[in-house]
């Protein structure tokens, strides 16, 4: 069964607007995990702009399921990694003027860095994924940087304008996707994912784990955060 890692930045995002402490991320993992969610992901930005460090801490302290840290390579950044321990840790490429992640880390021209890290993490018993077009040169060099997962980019799939371009995005996702089962890695996708165009990524083949965000906190403006996160795992398992 495809599981369902629950992004929770945009919580942050909303608390920060007031500079509170409401709405709280750990109680928003918390209601996440009951309705169903197999893990909790963050992205500890450079900026800070979201999610700060004092959140990472207590919600080590407080996810039941596993918590997913998405991280730059940034040094100061993998010193909190070393120190908090999340279960899993994904590397992201990260610039400070963009709204959202916009593609994948470029492993190929940063991989004695990207290795260095993965190396790192892995000593504190880490699992390491690389967030990463469905490239298939770029997947080889996450293999070879020691890597235990991927995670393919499906923001260009889920921004695609026709059905035509649509296709042809998803096709570079299920071929990507049968290549890093070839070379023994595991197999998770996110960005951008919704309530609709999630179907077709969740049927993939190998599909171990899709991370998702925005959507579902979208969704809870409207229903609640239970009832966001209970729907898109149903439909996910379906």
């Amino acid at each position: 069964m495809v599981k369902l890692g629950v992004n929770i930045d945009h919580i942050a995002s909303i608390r920060n607007l007031r500079k509170g402490v409401s709405p709280s991320p750990v109680e928003a993992a918390k209601i996440a995990e009951k309705a169903g969610a197999a893990g909790i992901t963050v992205h500890l930005r450079e900026d800070r702009r979201h999610i700060n460090d004092e959140d990472v801490k207590d919600l080590r302290k407080n996810v039941k399921t596993k918590l997913n840290l998405e991280m730059s390579v940034a040094s100061d950044i993998v010193k909190i990694a070393e120190m908090v321990i999340p279960d899993d840790v994904c590397l992201v490429p990260e610039k400070r003027q963009e709204l959202t992640t916009e593609g994948g880390l470029d492993v190929i021209s940063n991989k004695k860095k990207i290795a260095d890290v993965v190396g790192r993490l892995k000593r504190k018993n880490i699992n390491v994924s690389i967030f990463i077009d469905p490239v298939f040169e770029q997947i080889k060099a996450s293999k070879e940087t020691g890597a235990d997962f991927v995670e393919l980019h499906t923001g260009r799939y889920a921004d695609a304008k026709t059905a035509a371009e649509r296709k042809k995005e998803f096709l570079k996702i299920r071929d990507a996707s049968a290549y890093v089962l070839k070379l023994n890695l595991g197999l998770n996708a996110g960005h951008g994912l919704d309530y609709k165009n999630v179907i077709k990524i969740a049927k993939v083949k190998g599909m171990n784990e899709l991370n998702i965000g925005y959507s579902i906190i979208c969704r809870a403006v409207y229903v609640g955060l239970f009832a966001a996160v209970n729907e898109m795992k149903q439909i996910i398992s379906e």
